[in-house]
């Protein structure tokens, strides 16, 4: 179910659409403009907000961008230019399809969905629902996807595995640690430390493989990240949703790499 409303979201990290709306908003640079879009939502909250609720980057590569993107662009410019390169990228990706059942669809399970504890998701949620067809798929889809990357968190939190803990085994296991390590800002001495502590554990081997351990500590967790996502829905709306969505994800598709770190299966 995610892995078919995800790419409706994901074009804002990915298409060039998106990159030029945060430049015309004056967020020059990639992180730029994923830190102020990411985090608008949240008003301008200070860095450590940020840093716990997304849980895998290090602490210094928020502080890079943040509070600084403030003084570039206020956060409902960075949402403005967010929503506009977002629904750009769909529009072209698309051929300008009819969303509008699909969107309909996703807003109603994303304006149900529980929001208690998921504080990103949350704040995505109590944004104005645009009226555009595009507008309402895409912020459906950011709003789910928050939520559920929240739920993510609860979940590793509950499985004992903090967010740097979490992709280094990641990389023992699916991911890598070329595109995570580098993507998340942790240092060398950072991710062998935690490598350490993960073998201390027996939840990787001496190689930083994943071992049986680990992976089914990894499980445990997504399977409890998947039960709390599923709570909006009803079993006629995802079935709908699959119905119409699964074409638009695949044209989506094509505005992302075949990997990235935000470990969207292809």
């Amino acid at each position: 179910m995610w892995t078919l409303f995800e790419p409706l979201h994901a074009v804002t990290y990915f298409a060039p659409q998106a990159r030029q709306e945060f430049e015309a908003a004056g967020l020059r640079g990639f992180w730029r403009g994923y830190f102020a879009g990411r985090s608008a939502p949240l008003g301008a909250a200070p860095a450590a907000v940020t840093t716990a609720l997304y849980a895998n980057f290090a602490p210094r590569m928020v502080e890079r961008a943040l509070p600084a993107v403030w003084s570039l662009a206020t956060p409902e410019q960075a949402l403005a230019a967010r929503q506009a390169g977002a629904v750009a990228a769909l529009r072209d990706l698309l051929g300008g399809a009819d969303v509008a059942p699909a969107a309909r669809v996703l807003r109603d399970v994303a304006a149900g969905a529980p929001t208690a504890g998921r504080a990103l998701g949350a704040a995505n949620a109590a944004l104005p629902w645009p009226d555009e067809p595009y507008a309402v798929l895409w912020r459906a889809a950011t709003t789910l996807r928050e939520l559920r990357g929240d739920g993510h968190v609860l979940a590793q939190l509950a499985v004992g595995l903090d967010g740097l803990n979490t992709i280094v085994l990641r990389a023992g296991h699916d991911l890598t640690r070329e595109v995570l390590q580098p993507n998340r800002g942790w240092t060398d001495e950072e991710w062998d430390a935690a490598a350490e502590g993960l073998a201390a554990r027996g939840l990787v081997d001496a190689a930083g493989r994943a071992t049986a351990a680990g992976l089914e500590r990894l499980d445990r967790a997504e399977a409890l990240t998947d039960e709390l996502a599923l709570e909006p829905w009803s079993e006629p709306a995802l079935a709908r949703f699959q119905e119409l969505a699964a074409p638009l994800s695949a044209a989506a598709r094509a505005a992302l790499p075949p990997v990235t770190p935000i470990g969207l299966p292809g």
